[in-house]
C-alpha cells in the first residue's frame, strides 16, 4: 500500500499516475490523485471522471515503465538442491 507522504506528493505536484489493477494493460487507470482515505484513493481521469480505487493496487508514475503485478507477486526461487 502506498504511504500518505507519497500520495500527498503526487497530489501536490499534479503528476499523472498509473494504477495497475491486473495483468491487462488496458485495465490500468491513469490520472491525477485528488484524495484518499485509509482504504481508497480517488483518481481524476483525463475525461474528468473520478475513479475510486483500492489503495492495495500498484500506484506508480505514469511515465515509468509498467510494473506487472503477476510477476511481482510470485515468490522468489530459492536454491533448494
Amino acid at each position: 500500500m502506498m504511504s500518505e507522504e507519497e500520495l500527498d506528493g503526487y497530489r501536490q505536484s499534479g503528476e499523472k499516475v498509473r494504477v495497475v489493477r491486473d495483468g491487462i494493460r488496458e485495465n490500468d487507470v491513469r490520472g491525477i490523485v485528488i484524495a484518499w482515505d485509509d482504504e481508497h484513493v480517488l483518481i481524476r481521469r483525463p475525461n474528468r471522471n473520478v475513479a475510486k480505487l483500492s489503495r492495495s493496487y500498484i500506484i506508480q508514475p505514469s511515465k515509468d515503465p509498467r510494473i506487472d503485478p503477476l510477476e511481482s507477486s510470485q515468490p522468489l526461487e530459492s536454491d533448494q538442491e
